[in-house]
């Protein structure tokens, strides 16, 4: 997918004499099967899900999604050429009323329906899509070939070898998953209980107050679930619902205060 992963980028930066250049004298080069399974795989993409593809190209990884896992899906393509061939691959597989293909900018598309991202972008465009996918429903899963986000680092890294990889020297892809986390931070209260929250991406730090004592904890959201940890003792569990943070397993909760206060 190479040529369309270079035009994609190319469309973010405005850069259209490196894109005309690129789509000629690049060839196109796609995922190779095992790693597109491995991709789902992370993801347990099952029928529930609606997997949005961005730079799709020939639509392999959306068909399948739909085929061997029953789900939905959308591929995002700039080449018209690739798009057409993922329609008619969709019809050959027998799942195009579950699939569909755009000739889009995926920096245009409408992310929110996703519940699972893949992507085999470059990695600036992986950084200027990070703001967007961050801002998407905790619990969606987002997948990339090969290519990181940064300072937002992967809940979970699988390294598969490729011996006819056509990209790179390296005969191996990595398949990188973050799972997009609720926003947390900020303060928390409980009666006269507080529960200062700071947060990094899916890592946290948090403080409990109840008048004169306190409780320092670690720990990371996974969705809408914050698990802590403070020294000697076993993890504490909270799930985020609507604006509270409920005590897994207890009457306990915690709102977000108003004004920046208890």
């Amino acid at each position: 997918m190479l040529r369309s992963l270079i035009a994609s980028a190319c469309l973010g930066l405005t850069c259209v004499a490196a894109l005309a250049q690129a789509t000629e004298e690049v060839p196109f080069i796609t995922s190779p099967d095992n790693v597109t399974l491995e991709m789902l795989r992370m993801a347990d993409v099952t029928r529930a899900d609606h997997v949005i593809d961005l730079g799709s190209g020939d639509g392999r990884i959306v068909i399948l999604a739909a085929r061997r896992f029953g789900a939905t899906g959308l591929g995002v393509e700039i080449v018209p050429d690739l798009v057409l061939q993922s329609r008619r691959n969709a019809q050959d597989a027998g799942v195009a009323s579950l699939v569909e293909f755009r000739e889009q900018d995926l920096f245009q598309t409408d992310l929110t329906p996703a519940t699972v991202i893949t992507m085999y972008l470059l990695p600036e465009v992986n950084l200027q899509l990070r703001p967007s996918l961050l801002a998407l429903r905790p619990g969606t899963r987002v997948v990339s070939h090969d290519w990181d986000m940064g300072d937002w680092l992967p809940d979970r890294t699988t390294v598969l070898q490729v011996p006819n990889k056509a990209v790179g020297l390296e005969k191996s892809s990595k398949v990188h998953l973050w799972v997009v986390p609720a926003k947390v931070d900020g303060l928390w209260c409980s009666g006269s209980a507080s529960l200062q929250v700071t947060q990094k991406y899916q890592q946290v730090d948090a403080r409990i107050a109840d008048g004169g004592s306190e409780l320092a904890l670690t720990g990371r959201v996974e969705g809408k679930t914050v698990r802590l940890t403070a020294a000697g003792s076993g993890p504490t569990v909270l799930e985020l619902e609507g604006d509270k943070l409920r005590f897994s397993g207890r009457s306990v909760e915690f709102a977000r205060a108003q004004g920046g206060r208890c």
